[in-house]
């Protein structure tokens, strides 16, 4: 669904979701991040450092 994606692409905000983890359940959960208009380098350069720091974007969720 894309719900909570489509009021930024309206407005014509850069938007990125970064892995941020796993539910109780074992499901992925993303963070969204969202940018001033014409600012798409500043919001890349967030979900950059934000991987830089994490280790999210490497892991997968188990297969039951």
């Amino acid at each position: 669904s894309d719900i909570f994606t489509v009021s930024v692409n309206i407005a014509g905000l850069p938007g990125l979701s970064v892995p941020c983890g796993f539910d109780a359940g074992g499901m992925p959960v993303g963070a969204q991040l969202i940018g001033q208009r014409f600012m798409d380098a500043k919001v890349l350069n967030a979900g950059h450092a934000y991987q830089l720091c994490t280790d999210y974007h490497t892991k997968r969720p188990e297969v039951r």
